[in-house]
């Protein structure tokens, strides 16, 4: 499959410091719960992906995930990994940084 995903250059500096502090990562792109759909940062393997996830690509050496069900709803989008200010709602690596990781889309 093609990369679907990719990332900015202040995701890719996130994914580097959050990598140095925890080690190999993984996302899964949330399907509503904790800020609507986000992006959601686990240490690998901390996350358990099911039958019904799909890996849409890497992003920095990092796959990223996604249900099978929500992949119908944003295939015809490559998903823009991107981080922005402020403290979301998720379990993901980055909250307590004071930031979150945000997908963004354009049509493909």
């Amino acid at each position: 499959m093609e990369n679907l995903v990719r990332s900015t250059l202040a995701a890719n500096e996130l994914i580097a410091r959050l990598k140095e502090m925890h080690g190999p990562l993984m996302f899964h792109q949330s399907g509503g719960c904790c800020d609507g759909s986000q992006p959601m940062c686990f240490v690998e393997g901390e996350f358990k992906i099911g039958e019904s996830d799909i890996c849409l690509g890497e992003i920095e050496g990092c796959k990223f995930y996604m249900s099978r069900d929500q992949y119908e709803y944003w295939k015809h989008t490559r998903l823009i990994l991107d981080v922005v200010r402020g403290r979301g709602s998720s379990f993901s690596l980055e909250i307590p940084l004071g930031v979150r990781f945000l997908t963004r889309s354009e049509l493909v």
